[in-house]
């Protein structure tokens, strides 16, 4: 009874353990490849599988979802014998699982080296600044030549990045300077054209400014010669019309003459020969007698009264002339003759 318990109990473990290795559950976006007797049989997909116990093999499951690969930064020498770091990033898809586990061995490895000498050759074309400043044309090479080198291999490469571009700590501070340089340029050239600006706007104001005070000036110099020409066709048609005898103008040409005296600096000043002529018509002119007129046929008093005012008016004047020849150094000349 022993012996049978222990058969039994051996042939139900024996049994459990043949159906576990009958069945396969894949997951989804998974697969295996099944090896029968050492030679690839199938593919299962995901769900529930069945493969025959002790002769089918299963082996690992491949990823078959869209997977991301970092790869470390690789030296890559440029055309001008610069060496610049390249970090790149790969994002690939498996297709075929079959050809992902038999036509390479490291799929991932073959792509990463596949990755390494391509980026060198593209790489080696272009200069430092090219390489910096055309990652879009470095992605698409590198894509094309991947996608046409894994085919066969069951993979198809969506993309390819690159993260960073890394020149050497020397170039880097060579671009620096030279990032700093023209930054100092551009704002040099910007301070210039606001001065020069400003300059030309200063200018134009000065400018216009100019002409609006000539103008004015102008304006004013001609008002004032119209106003000066107006008085003096005034003054000249008020003599005219009023017709003034010689007398009148003596004797506003003696009210004038101690004005040529007032002067501080006046050292040397000329009395006129008219002046004579000039005080004898006057003292004429209140010496004789008056036309009979209104004013004249007052009585005595009044002509007595004129009488006394004119003998004033020549005193006045002949004192006007003694205080002009007493007058310190200044040297009294005649005026000359007229011809």
């Amino acid at each position: 009874m022993d012996a049978a318990l222990i058969a039994g109990i051996l042939i139900v473990l024996l049994a459990v353990f043949t159906v576990l290795r009958a069945v396969r559950i894949v997951p989804q976006a998974r697969a295996g490849n099944v090896e029968r007797l050492g030679r690839y049989s199938r593919t299962l997909g995901p769900g529930l599988n069945f493969v025959i116990p002790f002769v089918d093999r299963v082996r690992p499951l491949i990823d078959l979802r869209e997977q991301v690969v970092s790869f470390k930064p690789q030296p890559v020498i440029t055309e001008d014998n610069l060496v610049v770091d390249i970090d790149t990033v790969l994002y690939f898809q498996v297709t075929d699982p079959r050809a992902a586990a038999y036509e390479i061995a490291n799929f991932i490895q073959g792509v990463e080296q596949l990755t390494v000498t391509t980026l060198r050759n593209v790489v080696g074309g272009m200069d430092l600044e090219k390489t910096l400043t055309s990652r879009d044309t470095i992605n698409s090479q590198l894509r094309g030549v991947l996608d046409e080198a894994t085919g066969k291999w069951g993979i198809r490469v969506n993309r390819v990045e690159i993260k960073a571009i890394d020149p050497p700590r020397s170039i880097k501070e060579a671009m620096e300077k030279q990032m700093r340089a023209e930054r100092d340029k551009r704002a040099a050239i910007l301070t210039a054209e606001g001065f020069r600006q400003s300059q030309i706007l200063t200018a134009e104001g000065e400018k216009q400014s100019s002409i609006l005070r000539a103008e004015g000036e102008r304006t004013s110099a001609i008002l004032k010669a119209e106003g000066q020409s107006q008085a003096i066709d005034e003054v000249f048609q008020a003599v005219h019309r009023n017709d003034p005898d010689p007398k009148l103008l003596a004797y506003q040409y003696l009210q004038v003459l101690p004005q040529l005296a007032q002067g501080q600096g006046n050292t040397f000043w000329v009395i006129p020969s008219e002046i004579t002529s000039a005080l004898q018509g006057i003292s004429k002119a209140f010496t004789e007698s008056l036309p009979p007129s209104q004013a004249t046929r007052d009585t005595t008093p009044h002509r007595d009264k004129a009488h006394s005012e004119a003998t004033t008016a020549e005193k006045a004047a002949e004192a006007a002339i003694a205080d002009a020849e007493s007058t310190s150094p200044r040297q009294l000349n005649p005026a000359p003759q007229p011809f």
